[in-house]
């Protein structure tokens, strides 16, 4: 019997400091957009940032999409293809890259998912909640670019190529 390819979208950053919520709201999105349309192979997990815990749970999954903010100099939003890495460096505030969670999935369970990595445009990170309306509008397009990519994964068994992995 085949089975579904096992889709996370991981959305991390801090609530509680405007725009490095939009992993997390993004994530909030995709579930909600999941369940309404009875996606059962797509789950969704936020947290504060990665730690290498989280390569337990990568390792159960086909295809792994990590979303958070950034203050990169991009438009709307950057998708880009993932490789396990040794490096801790990354692009956010955070302590643990996706990359380096990646290298630990691969390191400890002999799992390497197809991953990649979204990062939202932010403007604003005051201590305080509420995306800024630019955020809210790079949230909008960055959300109806994902959902079309994840598309392809709602009745794909985990045996076909998977290629929603570039922009």
């Amino acid at each position: 019997m085949n089975k579904k390819v096992k889709v996370l979208v991981y959305g991390y950053g801090n609530p509680g400091r405007q725009d490095d919520a939009l992993g997390i709201e993004m994530a909030e999105r995709i579930k909600e957009w999941a369940e309404k349309n009875h996606f059962d192979n797509i789950e969704t997990d936020t947290n504060y940032q990665l730690n290498v815990e989280d390569a337990e749970k990568v390792s159960k999954k086909d295809v792994v999409v990590f979303v958070d903010a950034t203050q990169e100099d991009i438009h709307e939003f950057k998708f880009s293809r993932l490789q396990p890495s040794s490096e801790k460096v990354e692009f956010s505030m955070h302590s643990v890259s996706p990359d380096y969670v990646l290298h630990v999935c691969k390191e400890l369970f002999n799992k390497t998912p197809k991953s990649c990595q979204m990062a939202i445009k932010g403007y604003r990170w005051d201590f305080k909640e509420g995306l800024s309306d630019n955020a809210k509008l790079n949230l909008e397009q960055a959300f109806q670019y994902l959902t079309r990519r994840l598309e392809q994964y709602i009745d794909t068994q985990v045996h076909y190529p998977i290629s929603m992995l570039s922009k």
